[in-house]
């Protein structure tokens, strides 16, 4: 009787050591902490949304770090100043995501494109090297074949858009992503959700799980969460996969040797070296480089390589 109820409490105890931030407060989008001053580009007057970003450092050229899916400008947080003793460096909250504007937007590669062309524009954005992660990278695709005069080099950080997926697997993949499950996932799952994002977690990376928990509590969670799911639709629905040969400029793809999200382990199994080795030999002038020890976040687990990576590549252009 005595092991049975030691057993139990060590269940119970098991089960709640994935619990640490559900008493916090909610963390509202504007009061996330990036670790550096945040500015805007265009007013609530303007057609456009308005748009968050971090602005760092000078130099001849500007680095246009540009997040992925569900994250934010402070997921470069490891990378700006590194990155800003040589160059100018802009990280910024895709519209829909962080603390830029949110609202019914027909969110999408092309929409975010479009909004990334017309910030370049508005700041007066010269000799502009695009760096974008996993999704920011598919977006990057589409803006260096749409508006191939915004950008002059392009680097591809564990991009999406290189994988291609058959219409019935995407069909099954955006079935899965809900705007319930986005707001409703238990902190335990965002921790294990994220770790997959790593070749190894390490408990230093916490900060992403305590933000995404009081996110959950945020007035603009729903929006958030709405954005989320039109931005998995939008990979699907506006695939890159096979316009990579259009792409003219210069470009780095960069990835981590245990990518473990690309490619899909569910409907594309294999290893991410084949996937990235397909969009080099598509891509016309373009440079590959794995990052050994490395998952998906790769900028985070390994940023003084990917550092090095980046800003070897834009000195060499």
């Amino acid at each position: 009787m005595k092991k049975l109820i030691l057993i139990t409490l060590a269940l119970i105890l098991a089960s709640c050591a994935g619990v640490r931030y559900a008493d916090k407060p909610a963390l509202e989008f504007e009061d996330i902490d990036y670790g550096f001053d945040v500015h805007y580009a265009f007013s609530d007057e303007h057609e456009m949304p308005r748009i968050a970003y971090i602005d760092e450092g000078s130099g001849d050229k500007t680095l246009l770090l540009v997040h992925g899916l569900a994250s934010n400008a402070g997921f470069w947080r490891y990378n700006i100043t590194a990155l800003s003793r040589d160059f100018r460096v802009i990280a910024v909250d895709l519209p829909g995501y962080g603390k830029s504007q949110k609202g019914d937007y027909p969110y999408g590669m092309k929409f975010w494109a479009e909004m990334l062309d017309g910030f370049i524009a508005e700041l007066g954005l010269e000799n502009v090297v695009y760096v974008g992660h996993s999704m920011g990278g598919q977006i990057g695709i589409t803006l260096s074949i749409e508006y191939p005069d915004a950008i002059d080099e392009l680097v591809l950080a564990a991009p999406a858009g290189i994988e291609s997926f058959s219409p019935g697997s995407g069909d099954w993949l955006a079935s899965v992503f809900t705007m319930h499950g986005v707001k409703n996932t238990t902190e335990p799952a965002i921790r294990e959700n994220l770790s997959i994002n790593f070749y190894r977690w390490n408990s230093r990376w916490e900060w992403m799980v305590e933000e995404r928990v009081r996110m959950a509590k945020a007035r603009e969670m729903d929006e958030f969460a709405y954005t989320v799911v039109q931005s998995i639709n939008a990979m699907l629905d506006e695939p890159t996969s096979h316009r990579l040969h259009q792409v003219n400029h210069p470009t780095l793809i960069v990835y981590g040797e245990y990518d473990g999200l690309i490619p899909n382990r569910f409907l594309n199994p294999g290893f991410p070296s084949a996937v990235f080795q397909k969009g080099h030999e598509a891509i016309p002038n373009s440079t590959l480089v794995e990052l050994r020890r490395a998952g998906h976040m790769l900028m985070i687990e390994r940023p003084d390589a990917f550092n090095v990576a980046v800003a070897t590549f834009a000195r060499s252009n």
